[in-house]
Protein backbone atom coordinates (compact mmCIF):
# COMPACT_ATOMS: atom_id res chain seq x y z
CA UNK A 1 0.00 0.00 0.00
CA UNK A 2 1.26 3.15 -0.70
CA UNK A 3 2.65 5.58 1.50
CA UNK A 4 0.17 9.18 1.83
CA UNK A 5 2.43 10.61 4.24
CA UNK A 6 4.18 13.89 3.09
CA UNK A 7 7.86 14.44 4.83
CA UNK A 8 7.95 17.74 7.32
CA UNK A 9 9.84 19.77 4.49
CA UNK A 10 6.97 19.59 2.56
CA UNK A 11 4.52 20.34 4.74
CA UNK A 12 6.60 22.91 6.14
CA UNK A 13 6.71 24.58 3.15
CA UNK A 14 4.72 27.86 4.54
CA UNK A 15 1.26 28.18 5.87
CA UNK A 16 0.43 29.61 2.67
CA UNK A 17 -0.97 26.51 -0.11
CA UNK A 18 -2.96 25.90 -2.48
CA UNK A 19 -2.71 22.11 -3.31
CA UNK A 20 -4.60 19.58 -5.66
CA UNK A 21 -5.33 16.13 -5.86
CA UNK A 22 -6.63 14.34 -8.81
CA UNK A 23 -7.92 10.95 -9.22
CA UNK A 24 -9.22 9.32 -12.70
CA UNK A 25 -12.30 7.37 -11.57
CA UNK A 26 -12.68 5.94 -15.21
CA UNK A 27 -9.23 3.94 -14.20
CA UNK A 28 -9.40 3.72 -10.51
CA UNK A 29 -6.26 5.55 -9.80
CA UNK A 30 -4.31 8.96 -9.28
CA UNK A 31 -3.75 10.97 -12.57
CA UNK A 32 -0.20 10.77 -13.18
CA UNK A 33 1.89 13.51 -14.76
CA UNK A 34 -1.67 15.81 -15.20
CA UNK A 35 -0.39 19.80 -16.05
CA UNK A 36 -1.80 22.14 -13.53
CA UNK A 37 -1.60 26.04 -13.36
CA UNK A 38 -2.73 28.14 -10.45
CA UNK A 39 -3.43 31.41 -11.56
CA UNK A 40 -5.21 34.81 -9.72
CA UNK A 41 -7.68 37.60 -11.64
CA UNK A 42 -6.49 40.97 -10.89
CA UNK A 43 -7.92 43.76 -10.54
CA UNK A 44 -8.09 44.69 -14.50
CA UNK A 45 -10.21 41.14 -14.75
CA UNK A 46 -7.05 39.31 -16.33
CA UNK A 47 -5.29 35.92 -15.19
CA UNK A 48 -1.84 36.19 -13.65
CA UNK A 49 0.09 33.01 -13.79
CA UNK A 50 1.67 31.91 -10.32
CA UNK A 51 2.70 28.60 -10.41
CA UNK A 52 2.65 25.48 -12.67
CA UNK A 53 3.42 21.80 -11.57
CA UNK A 54 2.40 18.14 -13.23
CA UNK A 55 0.76 15.89 -10.77
CA UNK A 56 3.29 13.59 -8.87
CA UNK A 57 2.95 9.70 -9.08
CA UNK A 58 0.31 10.05 -6.30
CA UNK A 59 -1.48 12.55 -8.55
CA UNK A 60 -0.94 15.17 -6.21
CA UNK A 61 0.55 18.93 -6.52
CA UNK A 62 1.23 19.60 -3.06
CA UNK A 63 2.36 23.56 -3.39
CA UNK A 64 1.29 25.58 -6.62
CA UNK A 65 2.25 28.77 -4.45
CA UNK A 66 5.95 29.88 -4.91
CA UNK A 67 7.49 30.73 -1.79
CA UNK A 68 7.51 34.27 -2.41
CA UNK A 69 3.98 34.39 -3.47
CA UNK A 70 1.53 36.08 -1.04
CA UNK A 71 -1.80 34.70 -0.43
CA UNK A 72 -4.31 37.20 -0.85
CA UNK A 73 -7.66 37.36 -0.94
CA UNK A 74 -9.47 37.29 -4.31
CA UNK A 75 -10.37 35.07 -7.19
CA UNK A 76 -8.05 32.32 -8.01
CA UNK A 77 -8.01 29.56 -10.65
CA UNK A 78 -6.66 25.60 -10.87
CA UNK A 79 -6.77 25.02 -14.85
CA UNK A 80 -6.16 21.01 -15.42
CA UNK A 81 -4.37 19.80 -18.71
CA UNK A 82 -6.53 17.00 -19.17
CA UNK A 83 -5.97 16.84 -23.04
CA UNK A 84 -2.50 15.92 -22.73
CA UNK A 85 -3.39 13.59 -19.48
CA UNK A 86 -6.42 11.80 -21.86
CA UNK A 87 -4.09 11.83 -24.88
CA UNK A 88 -0.54 10.22 -23.19
CA UNK A 89 -3.32 7.03 -22.33
CA UNK A 90 -4.99 7.48 -25.98
CA UNK A 91 -7.91 8.02 -24.63
CA UNK A 92 -10.78 9.96 -25.97
CA UNK A 93 -12.26 12.19 -23.44
CA UNK A 94 -14.78 15.75 -23.82
CA UNK A 95 -13.10 18.15 -21.98
CA UNK A 96 -10.05 19.56 -22.82
CA UNK A 97 -9.42 21.54 -20.08
CA UNK A 98 -10.67 22.01 -16.59
CA UNK A 99 -10.78 24.96 -15.25
CA UNK A 100 -12.13 25.71 -11.26
CA UNK A 101 -12.30 28.99 -10.36
CA UNK A 102 -12.23 29.50 -6.53
CA UNK A 103 -12.73 32.25 -3.65
CA UNK A 104 -9.82 32.97 -0.88
CA UNK A 105 -10.99 34.47 1.84
CA UNK A 106 -8.94 37.08 4.03
CA UNK A 107 -7.62 34.78 6.66
CA UNK A 108 -7.47 31.78 4.81
CA UNK A 109 -3.86 30.11 4.36
CA UNK A 110 -4.58 26.98 2.61
CA UNK A 111 -6.92 25.19 0.17
CA UNK A 112 -7.21 21.78 -0.86
CA UNK A 113 -9.11 21.34 -4.21
CA UNK A 114 -9.29 17.67 -5.48
CA UNK A 115 -10.26 16.78 -8.86
CA UNK A 116 -12.60 13.54 -9.72
CA UNK A 117 -11.80 12.92 -13.30
CA UNK A 118 -12.92 10.90 -16.09
CA UNK A 119 -13.36 11.37 -20.14
CA UNK A 120 -16.99 12.41 -19.91
CA UNK A 121 -16.99 14.23 -16.27
CA UNK A 122 -15.62 15.63 -13.61
CA UNK A 123 -16.43 17.02 -10.42
CA UNK A 124 -14.37 18.68 -7.46
CA UNK A 125 -15.01 20.11 -4.38
CA UNK A 126 -13.41 21.76 -1.07
CA UNK A 127 -10.71 19.34 0.56
CA UNK A 128 -8.96 19.12 3.89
Amino acid sequence: MPDHSYPADKMALGMKRITTHVLDTAQGKPAQDLPVRLERQEASGNWLLLGSSRTDQDGRCVQLLRDDTVLSAGLYRLAFDTESYFAAGQTTALYPLVEVTFQVRDGESHLHIPLLLSPYGYTTYRGT
